[in-house]
């Protein structure tokens, strides 16, 4: 029996073909004051639509409830919180969509000259030069599209740095806490990949690094905070490593949102990062895109960014394209503009000490849920998280319920569910991160939900293992669908 669900859930909704009535019309207009005109005649018997059997006739208000209450089966950041983290489903300040759809910005278009595209590069000029700051970095290049996109692009600078000293080398070391898409991005760039052990507190082992680096390896991709939602407490030794063989480190900044006005990944020894700006520094990102992913890099990797790069000349912003050493573009025209509009708007709209709040709250949030939760969920590492925490499942699979089950059933209870299974080091994950747009209210919910599942788990195990109850798609048969999915309607 389901004994707490919110109440976004709304009833069956007819069709609007069902709700129709002969006669109902959405509008009313006053009588002609001029003679009619057939249209047919007026405009061509071929320029005019005939009617549309069993179109529903429906009032104003009808047309409005149905679409409002349709809106409801849907899950929304503005509804709740997504507790699967902030890499796309992080509530976005709305002043960052005003400022986006200021008409200069909005519809500046990229082959304008660049004497009428002044604000825009301001825009991009401003922004490089406050992400450098918060990084610690010496510049950047704004134009990968994505997280994935910027990885690619700062090993290939990497690669380029390497080639120019005479020798590329063969492999980029990739520990198993990392986010997944390093091993693509390290083999599409030509690479072998090798991956690296973490040690039981879930952290990068600095030992069986030293032993594994030699002139073979390029670099290092290492997630600071790593996956489980730790923080490399090593980083500066693992970087002396590197940098005593001639390596270089490459930092995975999608997890930035842990750090900014706390830890700048420059002062601890990285060469090279990528930051998601759809991420750390708000852009709705759900459904795929748009995304950013800027590259941060040390002086030595700053002949190689891709061109064109932003060149200020007194009051004056350019391109400059005669960059001998450059990669070559990565992307058409600028990058994603709109959403760097949207990271400049939230930056300076918080200013130095609001980020660090925001970076503050994302931690204090995370750590709540795991003091909550921990008598009831297991922790497989015990180092201390971060923006994140990782339970496994191992607990309730005693009774046969798996995190899926327990995702299916927080449905049930009115929440999007966490993330399921990732990362894959941890079996059973349950990966939790509630960002810090959520306050203490939604916290407990969340919360109180989680508990009463582990408590269903024991006393009544196969209540969750069928989950969901009260959504509108009752449990589906994942395995059937994977192995012979039906993509074509049939009637």
């Amino acid at each position: 029996m389901i004994t707490k669900v919110r109440n976004h859930i709304s009833q069956n909704e007819p069709l609007l073909f069902e709700r129709s009535s002969p006669g109902k019309k959405a509008y009313q207009l006053p009588e002609l004051d001029v003679p009619g005109v057939d249209a047919g005649e007026a405009l061509g018997a071929e320029n005019v639509r005939p009617e549309i059997e069993g179109f529903p006739e429906v009032s104003e208000v009808e047309a409005i409830r149905h679409y409002t209450r349709l809106s409801t089966w849907n899950y929304a950041i503005d509804y709740g919180m997504y507790p699967l983290g902030s890499c796309t489903m992080k509530y976005n300040p709305r002043i960052n969509e005003l400022v986006a759809r200021i008409e200069g910005l909005a519809w500046a278009h990229p082959y304008q000259p660049e004497a009428l595209a002044q604000g825009s590069m301001e825009v991009m000029a401003r922004l490089e030069a406050a992400l450098a700051e918060i990084t610690g970095m010496d510049a950047l290049t704004l134009q990968p599209a994505a997280g994935a996109h910027g990885e690619l692009t700062g090993i290939l600078l990497i690669r380029a740095l390497l080639e120019k000293r005479g020798n590329p080398r063969k492999k980029i070391l990739i520990p198993d806490s990392a986010h997944g898409t390093n091993p693509a991005s390290a083999a599409i760039a030509g690479y072998a990949v090798e991956n690296v052990k973490s040690t039981e507190t879930g952290l990068l082992d600095v030992s069986a690094l030293e032993r594994i680096v030699d002139e073979d390896v390029a670099a290092l991709m290492v997630t600071n905070p790593n996956t489980l939602g730790v923080f490399e407490e090593n980083i500066i030794p693992v970087a002396e490593i590197l940098h005593a063989k001639g390596a270089l480190l490459y930092m995975d900044g999608a997890n930035m949102n842990a750090l900014v006005g706390i830890a700048r990944p420059g002062d601890f020894g990285v060469d090279v990062l990528h930051l998601n700006l759809h991420k750390t520094f708000s852009t709705p990102h759900g459904g795929g895109g748009p995304g950013a992913g800027p590259v941060a890099v040390k002086k030595v990797l700053e002949p190689f960014l891709p061109i064109p790069r932003l060149k200020r000349s007194g009051k004056k912003l350019t391109f400059d394209y005669k960059r001998k050493d450059s990669i070559g573009r990565v992307r058409a025209f600028y990058g994603n503009f709109g959403v760097l509009v949207r990271a400049l708007a939230y930056i300076l709209a918080h200013g130095g000490p609001g980020l660090r709040n925001a970076t503050v709250d994302a931690v204090l949030n995370a750590v709540y849920i795991r003091k909550q939760l921990e008598p009831y969920f297991d922790l497989p590492y015990g180092s201390p998280n971060m923006h994140e925490v990782v339970f496994s499942d191992e607990r309730q699979a005693k009774n046969g319920v798996r995190t899926g089950d327990i995702a299916k059933r927080l449905i049930d209870y009115g929440f999007h569910p966490y993330t399921v299974s990732f990362p894959l080091i941890v079996h059973g994950a349950l990966m939790i991160e509630p960002t810090e747009t959520e306050g203490k209210r939604e916290l407990d919910q969340f919360i109180e939900a989680m508990i009463s599942i582990a408590k269903e788990a024991e006393s009544d195990p196969q209540l969750v293992k069928t989950a969901p109850h009260n959504a509108r798609t009752s449990r589906v048969d994942e395995v059937g669908a994977a192995r012979k999915p039906v993509v074509r309607w049939k009637p």
